[in-house]
């Protein structure tokens, strides 16, 4: 079985359906900041999972390719961003020519690669003038005005923890430390309005649950227990859901 949280049926189908859409607002931000030109001719998204962050350059490219080290993240992708290309690799060693990207982004994925080989293969399938987001953001867990919410969560995690991964830490001042230039950088937080029933579905893809399925506890305990909880901070309107994140344009 892979160790790779992300390289499963259950978890790909999840990303594809049941993830709220952060990425697009993240972009808009980012290409109002860098006053990029839209769209631009070739975007390439690293570390695409199941094409949910591909899918958010539509209108910003006109030639979007996703790329994933995890093939089953990849098998719903087209169906999810049916106007962009895929392929199954790793960032440190881009299948892409010289020059010909125009705008790169690397949503939450560069965490988990080697930089020291990946930064010199961004250099090499940059054009010129090409530019690369980095962003990341964390799991939603607050309401805007009370934290009954960040409370549900923490009961959450703590009943499954988060695995232990070898993600490293990664933000615009450890970029700077690296070495690169950072041209732009900024936090934000991005409120969308959510059903409690979608949240849920959104809380079942969490890693957490992966790895509580892999140590035996079954899925459907997981839901329910989460379901019932959920009922009693949420009720039945839909609520803001706030994202908390960062973006660096290098």
């Amino acid at each position: 079985m892979s160790n790779n949280p992300f390289a499963t049926e259950e978890m790909a189908a999840g990303y594809a359906t049941s993830r709220p859409p952060v990425h697009p607002l993240v972009l808009e931000q980012a290409w109002c900041a860098m006053d990029l030109p839209r769209p631009v001719r070739r975007a390439l998204d690293v570390g695409c999972g199941a094409g949910a962050s591909t899918k958010a350059l539509a209108g910003f490219a006109q030639r979007c390719i996703g790329l994933e080290p995890a093939a089953a993240m990849l098998r719903l992708a087209p169906r999810i961003a049916p106007d962009a290309a895929f392929a199954v690799g790793a960032a440190e060693h881009l299948p892409i020519r010289n020059g010909s990207i125009d705008v790169m982004t690397a949503a939450g994925s560069l965490n988990y690669v080697n930089l020291d080989l990946f930064f010199p293969e961004a250099v090499r399938v940059l054009a010129p003038h090409g530019v690369l987001i980095v962003y990341d953001f964390s799991a939603g867990k607050s309401f805007r005005n009370t934290t009954a919410l960040d409370d549900w969560f923490s009961r959450f995690t703590n009943r499954y923890p988060m695995p232990v991964n070898e993600a490293r830490e990664l933000n615009p001042d450890i970029l700077r430390r690296l070495g690169l230039r950072v041209r732009h950088s900024q936090q934000f937080e991005i409120g969308i309005v959510l059903s409690r029933a979608f949240y849920l579905d959104y809380m079942m893809t969490e890693t957490n649950v992966a790895s509580a399925v892999r140590s035996g506890t079954p899925y459907s305990s997981i839901r329910s227990w989460c379901a019932e909880t959920l009922a009693e901070v949420w009720g039945d309107e839909e609520r803001e859901v706030l994202f908390r994140g960062y973006f660096a344009c290098v």
